[in-house]
């Protein structure tokens, strides 16, 4: 078996706004396995500042896989526990790689287009022109769950953007799901959450930042609005270190993004221990290409949750890889009428 990787830039449509700064380009590699003819492609995407495994050395570790895919899926994944989103994109290419069709991982009424996956309309941070454009976008889009990120404008004009919605759209209408990517602070967390409850929020994702495990404990006690635990869970690698922060944090649901948490086994972890603690899940994509974004969903449709996933960020991109996926009426669909782009590769 041969391995080879690359780097590729994928750049945004408009450049997208979070908490950390505004994003322009993300960069990501694929892992190709070559072996009797066939191929097998894997997606390794970091998020800058925020991935784990988000060091200087990453290119050096995808060499060292290569040198050494010899070793086998399992010896690899756990030989990378500091590279979550190498084990993932090693995942992905052995399972291309064993398939009939390289980019039918696993087969289901997914793949077939005889259903879909319910997913969130995602609405990025702006002045409040543009969020409400946006939200008047995934409306119209047919989705029954947005998302708002939240915490980068003033904060009395994210609670008029939800204002507006709730004035139009009852809680039975439109689920909203906000994400403040750690941006309150301990001391005023739980009044902003108290007036977010106005609104009737399903859940806030990370509403303070990473490692303040003490105070969202309060928080998660305390709070209306349910908290779902999302950058909390990067970089916790073994089961002990898991099971101690949800048994201390007990949030009401965990966000599981397998590029940032060792794959769909490192997934598959967190969402055994949630089940165990009555912890709620849903999962979400890391503004991978279509390819990571491909497996993701085709993992999470074999979860069988109705919940509404984070799977609708394929469309970002100038320079995304053309895929059968698509996004209509609020869920992300398998066309396998229409084709890969395979030039790429």
């Amino acid at each position: 078996m041969k391995a080879t990787y690359f780097k590729y830039v994928l750049d945004f449509k408009m450049p997208s706004g979070t908490s950390r700064g505004i994003l322009k380009q993300k960069e990501t590699w694929f892992i190709v396995l070559e072996s009797h003819g066939k191929k097998g492609i894997g997606e390794c995407g970091i998020l800058r500042s925020l991935s784990f495994d988000d060091t200087p050395f990453y290119q050096d570790k995808l060499q060292w896989v290569c040198d050494n895919i010899s070793l086998g899926l399992e010896v690899l994944w756990q030989e990378l526990l500091d590279y979550p989103s190498i084990q993932f994109g090693l995942e992905q290419a052995f399972l291309s790689l064993q398939s009939e069709n390289p980019f039918v991982l696993m087969e289901s009424d997914f793949t077939k287009a005889e259903s879909s996956i319910a997913i969130n309309g995602l609405v990025w941070m702006g002045d409040p022109l543009f969020m409400k454009q946006q939200i008047q976008e995934k409306i119209s889009q047919n989705f029954t769950c947005v998302k708002l990120k939240i915490g980068a404008i003033d904060f009395e004009k994210e609670m008029e953007l939800l204002k507006y919605i709730r004035s139009i759209y009852n809680k039975d209408q439109i689920e909203l799901r906000v994400d403040a990517n750690g941006g309150f602070s301990p001391t005023d967390a739980l009044d902003k959450l108290k007036q977010l409850s106005k609104y009737d929020i399903q859940s806030i994702e990370q509403p303070i930042a990473v490692k303040q495990w003490d105070q969202l404990r309060d928080l998660c006690r305390e709070s209306i609005v349910p908290i779902a635990l999302d950058e909390e869970l990067i970089g916790v690698v073994s089961m002990d270190k898991k099971i101690e922060l949800l048994d201390k944090i007990n949030p009401e649901y965990i966000i599981l993004k397998p590029s940032l948490i060792g794959g769909f086994k490192g997934a598959s972890q967190w969402i055994e221990l949630a089940k165990e603690r009555g912890i709620g899940y849903w999962i979400t994509s890391a503004l991978e290409s279509n390819i990571g974004l491909n497996a993701i969903a085709q993992w999470t449709y074999t979860l069988g949750e109705q919940i509404p996933q984070g799977l609708g960020t394929g469309s970002l991109y100038t320079n995304n890889i053309d895929s059968p996926l698509e996004v209509k009426n609020g869920s992300l669909w398998y066309l396998p009428n229409k084709t890969w782009d395979t030039t790429w590769i």
